[in-house]
């Protein structure tokens, strides 16, 4: 359809990923090289300026691939739950992913035999085959980066920095897909549907206590009950720092945008008084 044409188009630019004339920029250009999602290719990229490749490459994997967890069958939910929270990390989805395949990683080096790997994806509620695919896949963006001769960063995973290096890049990609919890108790309204979604069951927020107010999420679902999909928490200093200024000017207007906006004011007050007058 026309309309989402434009839509992509539109996306694409506010991903650097055009040039004024609407070809590929030579950023979009190496984008390309990449069999992902524009936003995944972009965080991706920027992960090489924030340093955090190795982190970003399992991500991308991870989502990538099908979902690892399984379906708990009837009466084992609470089993599954308390078994996926020994990977769930506070900072949201995408680092429980990475503990998640790390995990199975170990596993793997330390086991010879098939069946084990198995047995502990079976013990634990995963998918032994999407995490297999995950590796795969991983490792053949491994070699894109290789190959488009891009610097691959040491695992540095847990630090605070390494934090918030990955928190940037995949905000560098995925600013697009922001929500934020109008009456805190997880009804999250996205900044560009302007739909309302909740978090998803597998989500490590999803039934606990703490429900952050600005996400970040990967994807959002219809037929899953309007849920969001791998969500991790963001701070909206964090989201205008990164967001480029023209999309922040298109955004419809709402309650989360006048948070935004004095989010802009609080840091640079000078700038925007200038802006005012002009």
């Amino acid at each position: 359809a026309p309309e989402s044409l434009m839509q992509a188009l539109e996306d694409l630019d506010y991903l650097a990923a055009l040039d004024n004339d609407g070809n590929l920029s030579e950023f979009g250009i190496i984008m390309s090289e990449f069999p992902l999602d524009p936003q995944l290719s972009k965080s991706i990229l920027a992960s090489c300026e924030f340093e955090c490749v190795d982190e970003m490459l399992t991500i991308a994997a991870m989502v990538t691939a099908p979902n690892c967890f399984l379906h708990a069958p009837p009466g084992t939910e609470e089993i599954a739950l308390t078994c996926w929270r020994k990977f769930s990390h506070p900072a949201g989805d995408h680092f429980t992913l990475i503990n998640v395949f790390n995990a199975f990683k170990e596993v793997s080096a330390n086991s010879a035999s098939q069946c084990n790997n198995e047995k502990w994806c079976r013990d634990y509620f995963l998918s032994c085959s999407a995490l297999r695919m995950a590796e795969i896949i991983r490792a053949e963006l491994v070699e894109i980066m290789k190959r488009i001769e891009l610097p691959i960063s040491e695992p540095d995973f847990g630090s605070k920095e390494n934090i918030l290096s990955i928190k940037k890049s995949l905000l560098s990609g995925y600013f697009m897909h922001i929500a934020r919890d109008v009456d805190g108790s997880g009804n999250y309204l996205m900044l560009t549907h302007r739909q309302v979604a909740q978090l998803h069951p597998f989500s490590s927020y999803h039934n606990t206590r703490r429900i952050p107010e600005w996400v970040l999420f990967h994807e959002f679902s219809i037929s899953e009950d309007n849920s969001i999909r791998v969500v991790s928490e963001i701070s909206p200093d964090l989201f205008m720092e990164l967001v480029p200024q023209y999309y922040f000017s298109n955004l419809p207007p709402s309650e989360s945008k006048d948070i935004l906006q004095e989010v802009i004011n609080h840091l640079s007050p000078v700038s925007t008084m200038k802006e005012e007058q002009k």
